[in-house]
């Protein structure tokens, strides 16, 4: 190594060797098997064969076998949704969750594009508080850009008559926080804050939502009866006699994609999109547009009336006897969605925002681990601790008992165990038909015969041909630090060349359209 060179910048030689080994004889052979895995983190790594059988006949078409594929394995990629975990996964999984949201707004993807004429809202729910923590909050904004805000936040807590806690602590901050400040969220007195009471509610949050959702649907069905907007009347199955029974049901419904987001202070807090539909008697399945009578307005009421009404008590623990209240926090965020305007809120802008959100995890608090065991609990955990290690603490404690025993399971997520994304079953398209077409995309790429003949096979025989892959697990990671190196360049040049013809491609439709404007 020359005298002059960094040592920090320096790589070491044996993976110098490694990638000179690799990039050599049957590079570009062992870079087309590679390629679905590349740019993954922790590609899964898979041995056995693949056969091709005629679902008729049974008859085997073609078999192969990982033995005579580089490496003798099949890289898959690890699928991760977290951009802390895997940036190209998690990547790939935003952009099917942008699509999941936005064709539930302006159509597309199989769902018919008269949704974006319905009433639509974008909701936030918050959690309630769980004891004072620093917050950075502006009042008022007067920049243009909120991405960019340079605003003057606020003092963190500042009160004239401030004192302290029982813990001799002061209960006020005069600060004014950064966006990065690490102090933010964090409880001005750890001893006083209700770490238990968070927990319970993180892991209780998706019934409260289940619950909510149900209020605002009974919300609006009292509306509509109150309105004289008929009921819908639809078979009930037979009575004991054999004749036809029926039952009525509600005439409007709400659709719904909702996100899930982690406070700095660890607490969740939902973002929700909610669609007005109507119900159809004769397809109860079909999206179709709600009945005059009912308006994004009354959609509105309905979500604040359930946010403040819904409220309900978890089973007894010895720790709180009787049990823990459940309820949504006092800040409620609705606002009307529109397809496209001026300060107002878009269905591009609900869409990103949700996707966004639905590749983070625990990230803002600071902590990050995989699931905990009792061989890994106290690497996480310290009762007076940080706040983190204070909240799985705490989930590890509450946990022992049989009806709380989720917040151990989840105790790597501060209790918390739904789904970051999720969406009504009528909403819009789902990740297993946007994965599935890509897929179908993939294997219908036929560059040359070089091309593995059962992955690229024509779908066209999709209905006769049984693919059965008889594969097992053989471990996670790409073998050496130069695979890894070489894949995940690679894999950065594709996505850089295909960005840059996303941008021509833009840069040529603006200029069609001043060309327009201008003529």
């Amino acid at each position: 190594m020359s005298a002059s060179a960094p040592a920090a910048t320096s790589v070491p030689f044996w993976v110098t060797d490694s990638v000179l080994d690799r990039a050599g004889e049957g590079y570009f052979e062992w870079l087309d098997h590679i390629w679905p895995a590349a740019g993954c983190s922790r590609p899964v790594r898979l041995y056995g064969d693949i056969r091709a059988v005629d679902a008729a006949t049974g008859e085997l078409l073609r078999s192969m076998s990982t033995t005579g594929m580089p490496d003798g394995v099949i890289y898959k990629a690890c699928g991760n949704r977290r951009s802390a975990a895997c940036p190209s996964c998690a990547e790939t999984y935003r952009r099917d969750a942008y699509h999941v949201i936005r064709s539930g707004l302006a159509g597309g993807k199989g769902v018919p594009e008269s949704v974006a004429t319905h009433p639509a809202v974008f909701a936030t729910f918050t959690a309630p508080s769980f004891g004072p923590v620093h917050t950075r909050v502006i009042s008022r904004h007067t920049c243009a850009d909120r991405a960019r805000c340079t605003c003057r936040p606020d003092p963190c807590r500042a009160r004239r008559d401030g004192g302290a806690c029982e813990h001799a602590r002061p209960l006020v901050c005069f600060a004014r926080h950064a966006a990065a400040d690490p102090r933010l969220g964090q409880p001005l007195c750890p001893d006083c804050y209700d770490h238990g009471a968070q927990v319970v509610w993180n892991n209780a949050a998706g019934e409260l939502w289940r619950r909510t959702k149900q209020a605002i649907e009974r919300h609006l069905a009292a509306l509509a009866r109150a309105r004289g907007i008929p009921l819908i009347w639809i078979p009930g199955g037979k009575d004991r006699h054999g004749n036809d029974r029926w039952r009525a049901i509600p005439p409007v419904r709400v659709s719904h994609g909702k996100a899930a987001e982690f406070q700095a202070r660890g607490a969740v807090h939902f973002h929700a999109l909610l669609r007005l539909d109507g119900v159809d008697r004769r397809d109860l399945a079909a999206i179709i547009p709600p009945p005059a009578g009912i308006t994004a307005a009354d959609l509105d009421d309905a979500i604040r009336h359930a946010a403040k009404a819904i409220t309900f008590t978890t089973a007894p623990h010895p720790a709180r006897p009787g049990g823990w209240p459940i309820g949504w926090g006092g800040q409620v965020d609705v606002r009307v969605i529109t397809m496209r305007g001026q300060n107002s809120v878009t269905d591009d802008m609900v869409a990103a925002y949700l996707a966004k959100y639905a590749t983070k995890s625990t990230e803002a608090t600071g902590h990050t681990s995989a699931r905990i065991t009792d061989e890994t609990i106290d690497l996480y955990a310290d009762q007076d601790g940080s706040h983190t290690e204070r909240l799985v603490e705490v989930c590890w404690i509450l946990g022992r008992e049989p009806d709380y025993y989720g917040l151990r399971r989840w105790a790597h997520m501060l209790g918390f165990g739904g789904h970051f994304l999720t969406k009504g079953r009528r909403y819009s398209v789902t990740f297993g038909v946007l994965r599935g077409a890509r897929i179908f995309y993939r294997r219908n790429q036929t560059t040359g015969p070089e091309h593995d003949p059962i992955r690229t096979a024509d779908h066209t025989e999709e209905d006769t041909t049984l693919i059965i892959e008889n594969l097992w697990y053989a471990g996670t990671g790409w073998k050496t630090t130069a695979d890894a190196l070489l894949a995940n360049t690679a894999a950065d040049q594709a996505r850089k060349r295909r960005q840059a013809g996303r941008d021509d491609l833009a840069d040529e439709y603006n200029s069609m359209t001043s060309e327009r404007q201008a003529a």
